[in-house]
């Protein structure tokens, strides 16, 4: 899996600071103990010192090399409650509800991204995925250049049954239900910015459709050709095709006949789908038909990184994500 095992190593080149929340899930525990003992990064846990050493004994797992904070006793707690009251009293919130918000795991670990006592937060084994984007969204912030909060999964197609291998990037597959076209731009250039900082390798986006340069006539082909040529005022030098058809995004004979004056050439590493029944659909084809490694949800658009992970992840899982955040965070984003 050269994709992945070249981020795994750029994260160890230069070991940020993640923080987990969830260290009553055994799946964190396992992660976390891993990740900090072969240098993956700087691992902070939030919770119950106390709870979370009586599951690590439990499952013979060291964590001695894992920073435990409760927010219980910490002493930078009132400091995070005051800059949670300036930041949501806008929304109503008072003093002694950010007191009592910051004692939240999730908030807490947000918070130490924000005031930059953590460089990435992972999150969602246990928390649902509107929790952990919501927390994101409202302590984290968006991203200035962006107007919204996407996802994507890193695809990797490694086995040698796979004709097609490599890394890639599919957006947006768990956010974003149907994006206008504005939105559409920012989720592929977001995209884009991703394969760039995971991928280490140029982007070749494909904004797909079911239709191929205007091969059929219809609001949802002109959203995708309107989102491209937004895309193409604001990053000349993008290489991106739009609208085409997936077979075109990606074989390079069919791209040849279909697609006059492209510059993927039937290559894309980035495939950005118009809607989210498309995406979903699409990246769940490839994970259970076609064998690919479906790492994500992965978020993009924000301040500074935050991940999502699957309720049904596995303990890899968490540890690929750390390191995905990792990444992300020597990028600045």
């Amino acid at each position: 899996m050269k994709a992945l095992h070249r981020i795994i190593a750029q994260a160890r080149a230069v070991p940020k600071n993640i923080v987990l929340c969830e260290g009553g899930d055994a799946r964190v525990l396992q992660a976390a103990a891993r990740a900090a003992s072969v240098g993956l990064a700087h691992i902070t846990l939030v919770g119950k010192p106390a709870a979370i050493l009586a599951l690590a004994r439990e499952h013979a797992l060291d964590l001695d090399a894992v920073r435990l904070v409760d927010p219980a006793t910490s002493e930078e707690s009132e400091h995070y409650a005051q800059q949670l009251f300036v930041l949501r009293q806008a929304k109503g919130m008072t003093v002694e509800q950010a007191r009592i918000a910051v004692q939240d795991p999730l908030c807490y670990a947000n918070l130490m991204v924000r005031l930059g006592d953590a460089d990435g937060c992972v999150a969602g084994a246990v928390h649902t995925t509107a929790d952990v984007v919501r927390s994101a969204i409202q302590i984290i912030g968006v991203d200035p250049a962006f107007k919204l909060v996407s996802s994507f999964f890193l695809m990797m197609l490694c086995e040698p049954f796979h004709s097609l291998k490599g890394g890639f990037i599919f957006s947006d597959c768990a956010l974003v239900v149907d994006p206008k076209a504005e939105e559409l731009a920012d989720i592929a250039m977001a995209a884009a910015d991703s394969a760039q900082a995971l991928l280490m390798e140029e982007p070749r986006v494909a904004m797909l459709s079911f239709s191929t340069s205007g091969s059929a006539h219809h609001a949802a082909v002109d959203k995708v050709h309107a989102a491209t040529d937004r895309v193409k005022a604001q990053r000349p030098l993008l290489a991106i095709d739009g609208d085409v058809q997936l077979d075109a995004a990606i074989v390079a004979e069919i791209s040849q006949r279909k697609v006059k004056d492209s510059v993927v050439k039937g290559r894309a590493n980035v495939l950005v789908f118009p809607n989210l029944d498309a995406g979903n659909i699409g990246y769940k084809l490839a994970e259970r038909m076609g064998g690919a490694v479906a790492i994500g949800p992965l978020l993009q658009g924000l301040n500074k990184p935050a991940n999502d992970l699957s309720r049904g992840c596995c303990a890899d899982d968490v540890y690929n994500v750390i390191a995905v955040t990792a990444v992300q965070a020597q990028g600045g984003r």
